[in-house]
Parts: structure tokens; sequence; C-alpha cells
């Protein structure tokens, strides 16, 4: 075998890996639920902190998504959630999203049409509608009176209040 059949033969064996990577990453795209588009942003434990801070002086909002992806234009965030899925993701990792679907609006001029909740296994598309939209308003007013007056809401005392980091002041 000559030289140029080596060549050509390893030029082909390397295209061929690069395509079945290629492949594979869609893939994994896609069982992820993460959007087509490019990656603009990612803060994770495991990665160094190369997220994309949103901070809305209007709402006094700030906060980093774990992934934004860019898509036909668009910011789209996505938060990542390590506990197994539930049936319905949970009203808090909702709100969150929303706020960061908020953030991306006030700095981008205009708001994601969805984010994604991840978690192991499974994924839950949420449409940031005018509704949810205004549901995380009135909540954050409501913190926000809650905090001013140094009034906490009752807790439960479970799992929930041992990691939130508000447990200090929290009267539960």
């Amino acid at each position: 075998m000559g030289v140029g059949q080596m060549l050509w033969l390893t030029g082909l064996a390397l295209f061929s890996i690069a395509v079945l990577l290629i492949w594979f990453v869609s893939r994994r795209r896609e069982e992820m639920g993460l959007p087509g588009g490019k990656l603009i942003s990612a803060d994770t434990e495991r990665w160094q902190r190369c997220g994309r801070e949103f901070f809305s002086p209007r709402y006094r909002l700030g906060g980093r998504p774990d992934f934004v992806f860019r898509e036909r234009g668009r910011l789209i965030p996505v938060e990542v959630k390590s506990g197994s899925a539930p049936a319905q993701p949970y009203k808090s990792h909702i709100l969150q999203l929303a706020a960061y679907c908020l953030l991306i609006e006030e700095t981008e001029g205009r708001p994601p049409p969805y984010g994604i909740i991840a978690y192991r296994g499974k994924h839950f598309r949420v449409e940031y509608s005018p509704a949810l939209r205004a549901e995380l308003l009135r909540v954050m007013e409501e913190m926000r009176g809650l905090l001013k007056s140094g009034a906490m809401p009752e807790g439960v005392l479970d799992l929930r209040c041992e990691r939130c980091g508000y447990n200090k002041l929290c009267n539960a």
C-alpha cells in the first residue's frame, strides 16, 4: 500500500470518527432536551465559571442560568437540577426559570419564548407566558414585602430548609 492510499484511509477514518462524534453529541443533546442553537453561556460546578450573569436594576434581580443557548436569535435559559425528575416540575423551579427569562427579557430587550428545566432522565419545556411573568412579579413583590416587614412564613423543617440560603433568617 502506497503513501497516498495510507493518507486517504487515515483521512477517511478521521472523517468517520468526526461524523460519529457529531451524531453522538446531537443525540445526547436531544435526549437532554437542550435547544438546537449555539451554547453561549454555561455555569456548572464541573466547568470553570464562564456563565453570563444577568442583572436587572429595574427589578433588583440578578442570576446566572446553568446554560444559555442562542436559538434563532433568541436566548433560551436551561436550568439543570440534580434530583430525580418529578411528574411535573416543581413550582419553585418554574419560578426560578421564569426569573432567568425575565432577566434575559430585561437585558436583551425581548423575552425568550421558553426555558428548559432538566432533571435527571427527564426535561420540561416551560413556556414563558405573560401569566407566568405576572406570577413571578407577584411572588417577588410578596418576598420583598416579607423581607421588609421581617415576618417570615412558616416552614416545614425538612431537607429544603437545611439547604436553603435563608435558613439562618427564617423562623421555621
